[in-house]
């Protein structure tokens, strides 16, 4: 795509429509289970979910595949990572959905994941 507002707006909408389906519809209750411990197995999936919908969206907007596959693989860490950070504090604060906390700890999960979206569509501009 040769307008850069086009490439930057279409790829941020895939990026969008993919964490909507990789957070709130693909996820499994393995996935979501123990969130608070480092070595989970299914967060390492559903960072996994994550990575992968974004290779897809970077080869659909025509990102060269070795530089879509190096964004790719760092987001599965940044996705693993700010999950996991999420998941200990849930578990340290004791926090559930009827109480504000929990929804600021939601809201700021998500914004950084908004953001790794911002920085991976700078690194991959034409």
């Amino acid at each position: 795509m040769s307008d850069p507002v086009s490439f930057v707006l279409g790829l941020l909408f895939l990026l969008q429509a993919k964490h909507l389906f990789a957070d709130f519809y693909l996820q499994t209750a393995r996935m979501l289970r123990d969130r608070g411990r480092y070595m989970h197995v299914g967060r390492f999936y559903h960072a996994g979910v994550h990575s992968a919908g974004s290779l897809i969206a970077f080869v659909l907007m025509g990102v060269p595949l070795g530089l879509a596959v190096a964004v790719s693989v760092v987001e599965w860490a940044v996705h693993f990572h700010i999950d996991w950070a999420k998941g200990v504090w849930s578990d340290r604060s004791g926090h559930g959905p009827d109480q504000a906390g929990y929804w600021r700890a939601f809201g700021v999960d998500q914004a950084l994941h908004q953001w790794t979206y911002l920085v991976m569509v700078w690194a991959v501009l034409p």
